[in-house]
C-alpha cells in the first residue's frame, strides 16, 4: 500500500465518468487546493487515488474496490471533494456583475440540480457558447442517479467538462 510522503495529503473525492462513480482519496501535495486541482497546469495525466470504491453503471450495477488506482484525467467528466470536507470556493461573493443561475446538469447517468455563476450581461446559452474552459465550476449541487436510488450527494462546488455535460435551464 502507498505511504504518503511528508509533503503529501490524501483528500476524499468523488469522480464521475460516463459509466462509473468513484469515491477515493486523491494524493496531492500539501499546498494543492483539491477542489480546483483539475483546472491547474499542474494537473497530472492520471489522478492517483487510495482506498477507491468504484461503482460501474450499466445494465447491472457492479462494485469494485482498489487499495490504489490511477484514473485517466481524459475519462473524468465530473469531480468534487467528498461531502463533509470543507473547501474554499473559487469566487468572491461580492464580485460585481456576476449572478448565480439555477440549472440542471447531466453527467453520464447522474443528474445534478445546481447553480452556475455567469455575467449579469449574459445568459446560459451565450455563456456556454463562448466559454473555452476545459472545466466549469458548478455550485450547490444536489446529485442523484436513477441506477442508485439511495444516492443523494450534496457538493458545494464541483468541476465538470462542458463538452461532456448537458445543461438544462430550470423554471422557478
Amino acid at each position: 500500500m502507498y505511504e504518503l510522503k511528508t509533503n503529501e495529503k490524501a483528500t476524499p473525492v468523488m469522480i464521475y465518468t460516463e459509466s462509473t462513480l468513484i469515491h477515493g482519496k486523491i494524493v496531492t501535495k500539501d499546498f494543492v487546493r483539491v477542489n480546483i486541482f483539475l483546472r491547474t497546469e499542474g494537473a497530472p495525466n492520471y489522478l492517483h487515488l487510495l482506498d477507491a470504491h468504484i461503482i460501474r453503471l450499466g445494465s447491472t450495477v457492479k462494485t469494485m474496490k482498489f487499495d490504489e488506482i490511477y484514473v485517466p484525467i481524459g475519462e473524468i467528466v465530473g469531480f468534487h471533494v467528498a461531502p463533509g470536507i470543507e473547501i474554499e470556493l473559487d469566487y468572491e461573493e461580492n464580485e460585481a456583475n456576476r449572478r448565480m443561475v439555477d440549472m440542471k446538469a447531466l453527467l453520464g447517468s447522474c443528474e445534478m440540480s445546481c447553480k452556475i455563476r455567469i455575467s449579469t450581461q449574459s445568459d446560459l446559452v451565450n455563456f456556454l457558447e463562448t466559454t473555452r474552459s476545459k472545466w466549469l465550476s458548478l455550485y450547490e449541487a444536489s446529485i442523484t442517479n436513477p441506477y442508485l436510488p439511495q444516492m443523494k450527494t450534496q457538493a458545494p462546488m464541483l468541476l465538470v467538462r462542458p463538452e461532456r455535460t448537458s445543461f438544462g435551464s430550470v423554471l422557478m
